[in-house]
């Protein structure tokens, strides 16, 4: 039995007294050490690389003003506090609407009548109210004017945007991110609108066309969107303008020229202008009446003759 236990150990024993032993283990020792270095080198340099591009993809919109990212998502609100309270005191000019709904929605001043682009919002007691922003945004113009009302406008995405005008004790800033039903502003009045008393003019636009607020008020902001992609369509469908050309077929030309170039309408005014019937019944007619060229009979002649030739044989017998 301690025979058989001391044959490993001298067989590890023998190997280690070789000469190449010491220099086999060092090799192969190094070998792995720098095949693990190898690796985890690579590894750090991929990480390193995928940190690299995604702080480049962060950095890109560096600088540019933020936009909620679901601001789409949200649905749009009137700009005060109780809707159930408040009262149109003047409605969006419609260019669809009937003549009533579009004479209604004109705001006269200053002897001139001006189409109105949003909606005038008031309370049904006329006392001041906040005005709330209507969807979550960037306030991006502030303007004071007393004829037109103070302004804030506020843009959001996929160039749309809401302008609050007749405003006063003006809350925010150019710059400021405000959200969804954020006070802004306080009603007040306007000189080109005076009937409307304490209110707030509100628009939205998109790229910078005005839209009726009625139209998208309970409704997701990216409606806006489909709606303006809706209509861009109606007005450019091939279809229109295929009825419109077939108003101008060449049919039609080729009739006209057939009507101005036609060789027999040619031919008639020729045989009028050179018609030799004309010499024919002149001289057809100077036949009947018996008198040659000169107005002189013919017949009168040979019976002068006649006579004469008789008197010559009278006298001679």
């Amino acid at each position: 039995m301690r025979e058989e236990e001391k044959k490993p150990t001298s067989t590890i024993r023998r190997i280690l007294k070789q000469r190449w032993a010491l220099s086999a283990i060092y090799i192969a020792s190094a070998a792995i050490i720098l095949a693990a270095a190898f690796l985890l080198q690579n590894s750090f340099d991929d990480s390193a690389k995928d940190g690299k591009e995604e702080s480049a993809e962060t950095g890109k919109n560096y600088g540019e003003p933020s936009v909620e990212v679901n601001s789409n998502l949200e649905t749009i609100k009137m700009p005060v506090a109780d809707a159930d309270k408040s009262v149109i005191k003047k409605q969006f000019y419609d260019v669809n609407a009937d003549e009533k709904a579009q004479e209604e929605a004109l705001v006269f001043y200053n002897n001139r009548y001006e189409q109105n682009k949003g909606i005038d919002i008031a309370m049904e007691d006329g006392k001041s109210f906040d005005v709330k922003a209507s969807l979550s945004g960037n306030v991006t113009k502030i303007q004071d004017d007393a004829l037109l009302g103070n302004l804030v406008e506020v843009e959001h995405e996929d160039g749309v945007v809401t302008r609050y005008q007749s405003v006063k004790d003006i809350k925010v800033a150019v710059g400021d991110k405000v959200k969804q039903g954020q006070a802004i502003a306080t009603a007040g009045k306007s000189q080109i609108n005076e009937e409307a008393g304490v209110h707030v003019h509100f628009e939205i636009r998109k790229d910078n066309i005005a839209l009726n607020p009625l139209d998208f008020v309970d409704k997701q902001a990216s409606a806006i969107q489909s709606a303006t992609e809706a209509e861009a369509d109606k007005e450019e469908t091939p279809a229109v303008e295929g009825s419109e050309a077939d108003k101008e077929t060449p049919a039609v030309e080729g009739s006209e020229a057939d009507k101005e170039e036609t060789p027999a309408v040619e031919g008639s005014e020729a045989d009028k202008e050179e018609t030799p019937a004309v010499d024919e019944t002149d001289e057809g007619t100077d036949l009947e009446s018996g008198t040659d060229e000169e107005g002189s009979v013919p017949g009168e002649d040979t019976t002068e003759e006649s006579d004469s030739l008789k008197d010559s044989l009278n006298q001679s017998n």
